[in-house]
């Protein structure tokens, strides 16, 4: 006999379920860091064993999506399968075993009057997400935000709906069979639009929220909202090849970070090349591209290059095509490489071959994005690459975090002051 879902859904509004988030905060960052490990891995336990259930849940939402008209790259990215639910496990259990940063003492002095100042680090309290069509990250952002100790509010959206209502239940489910308040992992997604409003406008109950999805939607977040929210932006990712990139180097990188995951924020969008190298790689690279199916957007000078090569206009130098498809531009220097990327870059990942070691620096030091690559695939722009086990997003903002979001990225911090009877005078 199925027992009944452990989400309450008999509340009439969504700030119920942010004031017992709230609630459930407290307890939860008073934990100690094994409590937080073995809720973990009783979480990890709990998806392993409802496996079958979430890959249900999520046949029916690929069903509905595929009805609806989604995207090729929204089904990839909602798509679950028994090694993604493994994934998933495998990702909570890594997040257990990472140092925990709550009470990490990250500054300190004494005063000259003796009272003796720590800066340390704490949680958040309570941390939102606004996300679309990724059930992983139901998932990877409730098991970073209880290892930081925070409690967590999820708005997961309408297109995984029946993956995130399994997977939201499970982890509730694992909490409580820890011996840990299940209210510290909250969903408004049936409230609908409501229930991100709710979020977006619940100033004293979410500390921080963090969207993550299309340009709309994070554009949407960050003016309505009334919170902290960090942004994570799109990724109009650039590549580019100079004269001294190896040929296999930039044929077996390009096609990687194209081809690899197509659908995700990290892949490459526009490839610049440097004149001098056009007529050496580019034939190879567009062909190597061509063979696994992408569609290629060029200049003249690739048209001229390539066959079946189709007109670029300047929407494409913007374009996060998330799917099978590049847009390739000649350029005269490096020079004129770095103004492209300076006006068309969403500030996500760039990536430079060459073996130039001149031009290399010049790169990392100029391009001002949240992760700079030298020779290198920028598929590698990812929490779980970087070692974080999992990610709460990619920030693309300077404040408060940048890059690749993980543990210590969802704490704040508090200075603690002991005296022996100081006044000020």
């Amino acid at each position: 006999m199925t027992t009944p879902l452990v989400v309450d859904t008999t509340v009439d509004a969504p700030h119920d379920r942010l004031v017992r988030a709230k609630d459930a905060s407290r307890s939860i960052a008073q934990l100690t860091s094994s409590d937080k490990a073995r809720a973990l891995e009783s979480i990890a336990s709990a998806l392993e064993g409802a496996s079958e259930r979430i890959l249900a849940g999520n046949a029916l939402d690929i069903e509905r999506g595929r009805a609806e008209g989604l995207s090729d790259a929204l089904i990839d990215r909602l798509r679950l399968d028994a090694q993604r639910v493994s994934g998933l496990a495998s990702a909570v259990r890594e997040v257990a075993t990472l140092p925990d940063p709550i009470g990490q003492v990250i500054g300190g002095h004494r005063m000259p009057n003796g009272i003796a100042l720590e800066h340390v680090r704490v949680p958040f309290g309570v941390v939102g997400a606004i996300y679309e069509a990724r059930p992983n990250v139901t998932v990877d952002i409730a098991a970073l935000a209880l290892r930081a100790g925070n409690a967590v509010v999820l708005r997961g959206g309408s297109a995984a709906r029946e993956s995130n209502t399994v997977l939201i239940d499970v982890m509730r489910r694992a909490l409580t069979d820890a011996g840990i308040d299940p209210e510290a992992v909250q969903t408004v997604d049936d409230f609908g639009r409501d229930g991100a409003k709710a979020l977006m406008q619940g100033r004293g109950f979410v500390d921080v929220l963090v969207p993550r999805g299309s340009a709309a939607l994070i554009e949407t977040v960050v003016t309505e909202s009334t919170v902290p929210v960090i942004e994570t932006g799109a990724g109009v990712v650039h590549i580019v090849l100079d004269e001294t990139a190896p040929l296999e180097w930039a044929r077996d990188i390009v096609v990687n970070a194209k081809v690899q995951r197509p659908s995700v924020c990290n892949a490459v969008e526009t490839l610049l090349v440097l004149r001098q190298a056009a007529p050496q790689l580019i034939p190879v690279v567009a062909s190597a591209l061509q063979s696994e199916g992408v569609a290629i957007h060029g200049d003249d000078m690739v048209a001229g290059l390539v066959s079946n090569v189709i007109p670029a206009t300047d929407d494409d130098w913007a374009a996060e095509y998330l799917g099978l498809e590049i847009a390739i531009k000649v350029v005269d220097t490096l020079d004129e490489a770095l103004e492209h990327i300076r006006r068309y870059s969403t500030g996500h990942t760039e990536s430079i071959i060459t073996t130039d070691s001149r031009s290399a620096e010049r790169f990392l030091a100029e391009v001002d994005s949240a992760v700079v690559m030298v020779n290198a695939s920028t598929r590698f722009t990812d929490g779980a690459e970087f070692g974080f086990g999992a990610e709460v997003g990619i920030s693309t903002q300077k404040l408060h975090s940048r890059g690749p979001m993980g543990l210590a990225e969802l704490t704040s911090t508090k200075w603690l002051a002991r005296g022996s009877g100081q006044t000020r005078g």
